[in-house]
Protein backbone atom coordinates (compact mmCIF):
# COMPACT_ATOMS: atom_id res chain seq x y z
CA UNK A 1 0.00 0.00 0.00
CA UNK A 2 2.76 2.68 0.66
CA UNK A 3 4.52 1.91 -2.29
CA UNK A 4 0.98 2.69 -4.50
CA UNK A 5 0.94 5.94 -2.03
CA UNK A 6 4.70 6.49 -3.01
CA UNK A 7 4.13 5.88 -6.71
CA UNK A 8 1.11 7.69 -6.49
CA UNK A 9 2.80 10.75 -5.29
CA UNK A 10 5.85 10.93 -7.35
CA UNK A 11 3.54 10.65 -10.25
CA UNK A 12 1.97 13.47 -9.37
CA UNK A 13 4.86 15.07 -8.79
CA UNK A 14 6.25 14.44 -12.02
CA UNK A 15 3.05 15.67 -14.12
CA UNK A 16 2.76 18.71 -12.22
CA UNK A 17 6.72 19.31 -13.11
CA UNK A 18 5.12 19.18 -16.85
CA UNK A 19 2.91 22.19 -16.75
CA UNK A 20 3.68 25.08 -18.61
CA UNK A 21 2.75 28.39 -17.38
CA UNK A 22 0.47 30.56 -19.53
CA UNK A 23 2.65 33.51 -21.32
CA UNK A 24 1.59 37.08 -20.22
CA UNK A 25 1.19 38.10 -23.71
CA UNK A 26 -1.53 35.38 -24.19
CA UNK A 27 -3.79 37.10 -21.41
CA UNK A 28 -3.27 40.81 -22.99
CA UNK A 29 -5.99 41.99 -25.46
CA UNK A 30 -4.46 43.29 -28.86
CA UNK A 31 -4.60 47.00 -29.37
CA UNK A 32 -6.99 46.80 -31.97
CA UNK A 33 -9.91 45.42 -29.56
CA UNK A 34 -10.87 48.57 -28.96
CA UNK A 35 -11.37 49.76 -32.50
CA UNK A 36 -13.04 46.47 -33.21
CA UNK A 37 -16.03 46.73 -29.95
CA UNK A 38 -16.56 50.38 -31.10
CA UNK A 39 -17.46 48.71 -34.75
CA UNK A 40 -19.53 45.88 -32.99
CA UNK A 41 -21.59 47.65 -30.24
CA UNK A 42 -24.23 50.76 -31.04
CA UNK A 43 -26.40 52.00 -28.28
CA UNK A 44 -30.50 52.39 -28.39
CA UNK A 45 -32.55 54.81 -26.43
CA UNK A 46 -34.80 51.84 -25.20
CA UNK A 47 -34.61 49.36 -22.41
CA UNK A 48 -36.47 46.82 -24.28
CA UNK A 49 -34.06 44.78 -24.90
CA UNK A 50 -36.58 42.02 -26.50
CA UNK A 51 -37.70 44.31 -29.19
CA UNK A 52 -33.92 44.79 -29.71
CA UNK A 53 -33.56 40.99 -30.41
CA UNK A 54 -36.80 40.73 -32.59
CA UNK A 55 -35.41 43.57 -35.14
CA UNK A 56 -31.48 42.10 -34.73
CA UNK A 57 -32.99 38.47 -35.53
CA UNK A 58 -35.24 39.83 -38.44
CA UNK A 59 -32.32 41.73 -39.59
CA UNK A 60 -30.46 38.73 -39.54
CA UNK A 61 -32.74 36.66 -41.36
CA UNK A 62 -33.00 39.62 -44.25
CA UNK A 63 -29.29 38.56 -44.13
CA UNK A 64 -29.96 34.72 -44.77
CA UNK A 65 -28.96 33.65 -41.21
CA UNK A 66 -31.01 31.12 -40.18
CA UNK A 67 -31.36 31.18 -36.01
CA UNK A 68 -29.25 28.64 -33.71
CA UNK A 69 -30.02 30.26 -30.62
CA UNK A 70 -31.90 32.41 -28.42
CA UNK A 71 -31.92 33.29 -25.06
CA UNK A 72 -34.08 37.08 -24.28
CA UNK A 73 -33.67 36.82 -20.52
CA UNK A 74 -29.96 37.00 -21.27
CA UNK A 75 -30.15 39.06 -23.85
CA UNK A 76 -28.37 36.68 -26.31
CA UNK A 77 -28.97 36.15 -30.28
CA UNK A 78 -26.98 33.14 -32.20
CA UNK A 79 -27.27 32.60 -35.84
CA UNK A 80 -25.40 30.74 -38.65
CA UNK A 81 -25.18 30.45 -42.40
CA UNK A 82 -23.42 28.37 -44.73
CA UNK A 83 -21.96 29.92 -47.97
CA UNK A 84 -19.74 28.30 -50.63
CA UNK A 85 -16.04 29.13 -50.00
CA UNK A 86 -15.10 27.99 -53.32
CA UNK A 87 -12.20 31.03 -55.08
CA UNK A 88 -11.13 30.03 -58.87
CA UNK A 89 -7.99 31.84 -57.99
CA UNK A 90 -7.07 29.33 -54.87
CA UNK A 91 -8.09 26.25 -57.08
CA UNK A 92 -5.91 27.11 -59.55
CA UNK A 93 -2.98 27.55 -57.09
CA UNK A 94 -4.05 24.30 -55.58
CA UNK A 95 -3.53 22.66 -59.44
CA UNK A 96 0.16 24.36 -60.04
CA UNK A 97 1.18 23.09 -56.39
CA UNK A 98 -0.05 19.76 -57.39
CA UNK A 99 1.26 19.27 -60.60
CA UNK A 100 4.30 20.59 -59.35
CA UNK A 101 4.33 18.76 -55.82
CA UNK A 102 2.06 15.70 -56.66
CA UNK A 103 -2.06 15.42 -56.13
CA UNK A 104 -1.31 15.12 -52.15
CA UNK A 105 -0.57 18.63 -52.20
CA UNK A 106 -3.90 20.29 -53.84
CA UNK A 107 -5.90 22.07 -51.21
CA UNK A 108 -8.83 24.51 -51.57
CA UNK A 109 -11.46 25.78 -49.40
CA UNK A 110 -14.81 24.47 -50.06
CA UNK A 111 -17.42 25.60 -47.74
CA UNK A 112 -17.51 27.88 -45.24
CA UNK A 113 -19.95 28.83 -41.99
CA UNK A 114 -20.47 32.43 -40.82
CA UNK A 115 -21.37 33.21 -37.45
CA UNK A 116 -23.40 36.13 -35.90
CA UNK A 117 -23.56 36.78 -32.16
CA UNK A 118 -25.75 39.34 -30.74
CA UNK A 119 -25.87 40.45 -27.60
CA UNK A 120 -27.48 43.01 -24.98
CA UNK A 121 -26.63 44.82 -22.43
CA UNK A 122 -28.55 47.42 -20.58
CA UNK A 123 -26.33 51.21 -20.14
CA UNK A 124 -28.71 53.21 -18.26
CA UNK A 125 -32.52 53.38 -17.49
CA UNK A 126 -32.85 54.66 -20.76
CA UNK A 127 -30.70 52.89 -23.10
CA UNK A 128 -29.51 49.66 -24.49
CA UNK A 129 -26.15 48.21 -26.13
CA UNK A 130 -26.14 45.97 -29.17
CA UNK A 131 -22.86 44.10 -29.31
CA UNK A 132 -22.67 42.11 -32.52
CA UNK A 133 -19.78 39.99 -34.18
CA UNK A 134 -19.28 38.03 -36.85
CA UNK A 135 -17.11 34.89 -37.36
CA UNK A 136 -16.40 31.96 -39.96
CA UNK A 137 -15.03 29.00 -40.14
CA UNK A 138 -13.94 27.40 -43.46
CA UNK A 139 -13.41 23.82 -44.22
CA UNK A 140 -11.16 22.47 -47.26
CA UNK A 141 -12.36 20.11 -49.69
CA UNK A 142 -11.19 16.94 -47.31
CA UNK A 143 -13.75 18.34 -44.53
CA UNK A 144 -10.83 19.32 -42.70
CA UNK A 145 -11.08 23.18 -41.01
CA UNK A 146 -8.90 25.18 -42.75
CA UNK A 147 -9.70 28.73 -41.03
CA UNK A 148 -11.44 30.06 -38.14
CA UNK A 149 -11.38 33.83 -37.96
CA UNK A 150 -13.28 36.76 -36.89
CA UNK A 151 -14.44 39.14 -39.77
CA UNK A 152 -13.68 42.40 -38.86
CA UNK A 153 -15.04 44.93 -41.80
CA UNK A 154 -15.97 47.86 -40.32
CA UNK A 155 -18.34 48.02 -43.33
CA UNK A 156 -20.00 44.66 -42.71
CA UNK A 157 -21.29 46.02 -39.84
CA UNK A 158 -21.99 49.34 -40.37
CA UNK A 159 -24.50 47.72 -42.68
CA UNK A 160 -25.65 45.33 -39.73
CA UNK A 161 -26.44 48.32 -37.60
CA UNK A 162 -27.72 50.62 -40.47
CA UNK A 163 -30.51 47.97 -40.66
CA UNK A 164 -31.16 46.91 -37.33
CA UNK A 165 -31.49 50.64 -37.10
CA UNK A 166 -34.39 51.24 -39.70
CA UNK A 167 -35.96 48.24 -37.65
CA UNK A 168 -35.95 49.55 -34.17
CA UNK A 169 -37.18 52.87 -36.11
CA UNK A 170 -39.80 51.05 -38.15
CA UNK A 171 -40.72 48.92 -34.56
CA UNK A 172 -41.21 52.12 -32.76
CA UNK A 173 -43.73 53.26 -35.28
CA UNK A 174 -45.35 50.16 -35.37
CA UNK A 175 -45.17 50.34 -39.15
Amino acid sequence: MRKLIGSTLIIALALSACEMPIPKEALQLPERSLQDRQAQTRSYDTTDEKKLLTAGAAVLQDLGFAIDESEARLGLLVSSKDRDATETGQIAGAIVIGVLFGANAMRWDKKQKIRASLVTRPLSETSTAVRITFQRTVWDQREQISKIEALDDPKLYQDFFDRLSQSVFLTAQEI
